[in-house]
């Protein structure tokens, strides 16, 4: 045990006191805790009570979460680029300030149209002031532990879905209206002081990658004898398009479970809300052990295979909920999906950063995400149709897990690019 803790000090403070880039990493919990909490893992509860306000279809509420995950893959190459020139810190504070501002404006739409604007603007604040912008901080700050320092930043993102049960009680006590308006107060107050903590290179701060001085007895650098390719090159390779349509393919049902697991809790599975929200709260659970072991996995072993075994966990388990006869079956989804989760998400950061360097990391992720966004867009609204077609869940559901199969031949097939030969 004294090992342990003496290999985790040397992690942590490798210089004697604690290194800048893990106040980051908390830093970046904290945001993607807020972002997770008050929108992306409490959207299907605000989906269940917006039918019962407006009687909106399910596919049309797929269809607003679809169309602001299109607005975000479009913009990220832009967004990218302004991240990689000015530094993640300004993009964040632009993008909490109109993320708080969509909340309070959503708070008093009376029109599926005012649903759409302000969805739109919520969407484009979380995406400037969430995970692609933290990101280009964290891959330039860490390479000996980046998936690690990537992982624990995501468990902000679990304990937000194990707080849903939270806002769900706000929701059914104070109503979705009072609720949004001051999710989007929060997200302010308490968003903004938190991203000026983000600083872009650790070079600029007199500080060094992992916190490692060059030359440290009993330290070692995993800087590459190569160069970081630039998105042009990058988008050369075959790993490059490989990797995205594979974290496409995950986000097929990731996204759709987002949407569509309480409705399908609450009307397929003749579950309470409160009892929904507890069972997105026992698969964040899950997810956050993921993220444990995925961050020790992805330092230590080939991430392409760990995400290929990720992939087969998104589709048995959706293919458990979906057919779900008893609450054994709903427990199974909630620990395989949200294993699955934890375990490949610290990767799709790593295995970019390690395939093509830190550089140009927010341009290249930027330009993925025209391709992620496929899958992040198409899983909900595709199950939603088929739902409103079938009146349930299970062709759509099914369909999709069959799909998320693909994802792990584009993982395998994903090889690492040559490493290119420095500038003279």
């Amino acid at each position: 045990m004294r090992r342990i803790w003496r290999s985790i000090d040397q992690i942590v403070r490798p210089t004697g006191r604690v290194f800048y880039g893990w106040w980051i990493v908390s830093t970046s919990a904290g945001v993607q805790w807020l972002a997770a909490v008050l929108w992306m893992q409490s959207y299907g509860a605000y989906v269940v009570l917006l039918q019962a306000d407006f009687g909106w279809s399910k596919t049309v509420m797929a269809a607003a979460f679809a169309l602001t995950r299109v607005e975000s893959g479009i913009l990220g190459p832009l967004q990218g680029w302004l991240v990689d020139r000015f530094g993640p810190r300004l993009i964040l504070s632009i993008g909490t300030l109109l993320f708080g501002i969509g909340f309070m404006l959503f708070s008093q739409i009376q029109s599926l149209l005012g649903f759409y604007l302000t969805f739109a603007l919520i969407a484009l604040g979380s995406s400037l002031g969430g995970f692609a912008t933290l990101m280009v901080s964290l891959v330039n700050w860490f390479d000996r532990h980046r998936a690690k320092a990537v992982s624990i930043s995501q468990l902000g993102y679990s304990l937000g879905g194990l707080s849903v049960p939270l806002l769900i009680i706000s929701l059914e006590a104070f109503g979705w209206r009072t609720t949004a308006f001051w999710s989007g107060v929060l997200v302010i107050v308490a968003g903004l002081p938190l991203v000026q903590l983000v600083r872009h290179r650790p070079e600029d701060h007199g500080e060094t990658v992992d916190g490692i001085r060059v030359g440290d007895a009993g330290q070692d650098t995993t800087a590459s004898a190569g160069r970081d390719y630039t998105a042009r090159e990058a988008m050369r390779t075959s790993a490059f398009w490989l990797i995205s349509f594979g974290h496409a393919f995950a986000l097929l049902i990731v996204s759709s479970v987002m949407v569509h697991l309480v409705p399908h809790l609450n009307e397929g599975l003749d579950y309470s809300l409160a009892a929904a929200g507890g069972i997105v709260a026992s698969m964040t659970a899950f997810q956050m052990i993921g993220q444990v072991i995925g961050g020790y996995l992805g330092d230590h072993f080939d991430k392409r295979y760990i995400c290929m075994g990720c992939m087969v966990g998104h589709s048995a388990g959706l293919l458990l909920v979906t057919f779900a006869t008893g609450p054994w079956m709903v427990f199974g989804f909630a620990a395989l999906h949200g294993l699955a989760w934890g375990v490949r998400g610290p990767q799709m950061v790593a295995l970019r950063a390690d395939y093509f360097g830190p550089t140009s990391f927010g341009t290249i992720m930027g330009f993925s995400s025209l391709i992620v966004m496929l899958g992040m867009s198409a899983g909900p609204i595709v199950a939603g149709y088929m739902a409103d077609r079938s009146g349930n869940y299970e062709s759509g559901f099914t369909t999709l897990a069959s799909l998320a199969l693909i994802g792990s031949v584009c993982f395998f097939a994903a090889r690492p690019p040559k490493v290119l030969k420095p500038l003279a």
